[in-house]
Order: structure tokens, then sequence, then C-alpha cells
């Protein structure tokens, strides 16, 4: 009875002894799950709420249209919404640089562009980023040509016509741009140099903008990215004069490219692409690839980026690094020829 009762207490006493050590080992587990990075923590069930893809141009831009249609397909895929976020401002600056400072967990994106990943670096004297450090490259999205096209009341119709009036009227011809800077404005530069005639830039604050601007034939003339231009171009409002690729496209067959109009060595593409905050898991980034890349390889979305005149085009992490590193230095070459710069 007292040899029972004697072993009772040891019983106990051990009970005591584990259930304090197991309760220490728990609050340090705790601890430390608390004290982890929130993107470490999340690796496995991601994702587990709403996405944020910033677009940073404003609504009814190319770069808006086609985040709109990746960001839909990349819900389903991932069983997650995926909402899109407009801050425009800077030549794609400042969206890009709230991206940049957005907790690396995979909870925001950025839709990129040739732009805030290719010229702004030298074109802006003080950048809020730095593009290669502080992203992620996901994949690229999209090649999209420019299209020229112009307000119908110009007494010009093709690219022939255009050059023509612009030697006839040096100080007569205004192109309209979506901001200094961007692909759409160097596309017109590089083709005044090869042209060899004068047309004078006005910079709005987005090419939607620029698009009212031109239909209200404020502006004779814009070298447009083919999305936002093309549904304006169906509806009457604007006339094609050729698109800036070196084939034309399979949305406007009929349409010349502007090395066929003369100028064969002519040749400017814009391009989108998908990118997370540096430092993202990786497990998160491979996930996030793998959307993208059966996203882009769906018919449907293919189909709907033919519609708007946009090549999808899925590729590795590495692979769209690469492309960034050789797009830099190529149109850091084209904005030193300009003489374009913004402080």
């Amino acid at each position: 009875m007292v040899r029972g009762g004697t072993l009772g207490k040891e019983s106990v006493r051990i009970s005591i002894r584990s259930g304090f050590v197991l309760s220490s080992m728990f609050a340090a587990a705790l601890g430390a799950a608390i004290f982890m990075p929130a993107a470490a923590v999340a690796d496995e069930n991601y994702p587990h709420r709403v996405i944020t893809m910033v677009v940073p141009f404003p609504a009814g831009g190319t770069t808006d249209i086609l985040a709109r249609i990746v960001g839909q397909s990349l819900a389903r895929q991932l069983g997650q919404n995926v909402i899109i976020e407009n801050r425009a401002g800077a030549g794609g600056n400042i969206g890009s640089g709230h991206a940049a400072n957005a907790e690396p967990d995979g909870y925001t994106l950025l839709m990129g562009t040739v732009g805030t990943h290719a010229i702004n670096a030298s074109l802006y004297t003080n950048m809020p980023f730095d593009h290669v450090a502080d992203f992620a490259p996901l994949s690229r999205v999209a090649m999209v040509p420019n299209l020229v096209v112009a307000n119908p009341e110009q007494p010009f119709a093709t690219v022939g016509e255009l050059v023509e009036h612009a030697r006839e009227n040096p100080d007569d011809v205004f192109y309209a741009s979506s901001g200094n800077g961007t692909s759409i404005h160097l596309s017109a530069e590089l083709f005044k140099a090869q042209a060899g005639i004068d047309m004078e830039h006005v910079p709005y604050s987005g090419s939607a903008q620029a698009l009212t601007g031109l239909m209200g034939n404020e502006v004779a003339v814009m070298f447009d990215n083919f999305p936002s231009a093309v549904q304006h171009v169906r509806t009457g409002a604007l006339v094609p004069l050729a698109v800036t690729s070196n084939t034309r496209s399979a949305a406007l067959p009929d349409v010349p490219t502007v090395a066929e109009a003369g100028y064969p060595d002519y040749e400017a593409s814009s391009w989108f692409g998908l990118f997370a905050p540096a430092g993202t898991p990786e497990p998160i980034l491979e996930k996030l690839n793998a959307a993208i890349v059966q996203t882009l390889n769906d018919p449907e979305i293919e189909a709907q980026f033919e519609e708007q005149g946009a090549l999808p085009h899925p590729e590795t992490p590495e692979e769209f690094a690469a492309f960034i590193e050789s797009e830099t230095a190529k149109w850091g070459e084209v904005v030193k020829a300009s003489g374009a710069s913004v402080d």
C-alpha cells in the first residue's frame, strides 16, 4: 500500500516534469514560428488569401489589359482571387517601387514592362528601386508590337504619306506618347531618326489618355502598344499606318510593317512580364512560375492575346533574367542616342 502510494507520487512527479518539458518545447516552437519571416511560414499552404497584381500604369492601357487577362487565369490556377491594383506615375516607377518594397511573401506581384525593367534604368537619374536587385523575375508574359495610328482627319493614311507631310510641315506634326521615355515615346524617336523627319512630342499620363488626345485630334499620330490601339482601329476611330514588329500581326494582317513601308532596319516591340519582390521564397516562385506557364500555354489565353496583337511568351525565371539584361543594354543605347532623360 505504501509502496504503491510512493510509486503513484513518483509517477505524478514524472508527469509534471514531462508536461513542463513539453510545454516549454511548445512555447519555444511557437516563439520560433512567431519570429520566423511570414513568407517562410506560408510556404506549404501558399496561397491562402487574395493576391494583388500591381499595374504601374493607368487602367485601360496595354499593361492593364494583359494583367487582367492573366490575373483571371492565375486565379483559377491558384485557387485565390487576383486583384489588379493600378499605381500609375513616373513612367511606371511609382507602382514598381511600391511592389519592390512589398512583403516578399508571394501576395504582391508586379506586371512589369520594357519601360520599368529596361528603359527607366538609363532614363531616370534617380530611380526608387533597382530593377534587377529588388525583384525576382517570374516569366515574360507577352511580346507586343506597337501600332502606328493616326487621327482620321489627318491628311495621311500611310507611313509614306506621314513622312512626306512631316517634311513639308516640319512644325505641324505632333505625336502622343504615354509619357517621357516610355517604349511608345522611344519607338517614335527611333522612327524620326531613321526617317529624317521632325515631329513634336506630346507626353500624356498614360496610354489611355494619349489615345483620347489622339482621337480628339489634339495630336496627329501615335506609336501605341497594339492591344490598347487596335480596339479603336476596329471601330474606325483611328487609322492604322503600320506595325513596328518584324512581321505583320495576325490581328491586322492587311497592315504593313514599318520595314515594309520603306525602313528595313526599323523594329521596336514592347514586352511585359511578371515579377515578385526579391527575397520571395523559392517554393513560392516555383509555384507562381508553373501557374504562369500553364496560363500562357492555355489555348483560350493564347486566343485572347492574339486578339490583342500580343504573343504569349512563357519562360523560366533564368531565361527572363537573361532577357532583361540584354534589353537593358539595348534600350540604354536608344535612350542615349535620343537624348531623352527624366530628372
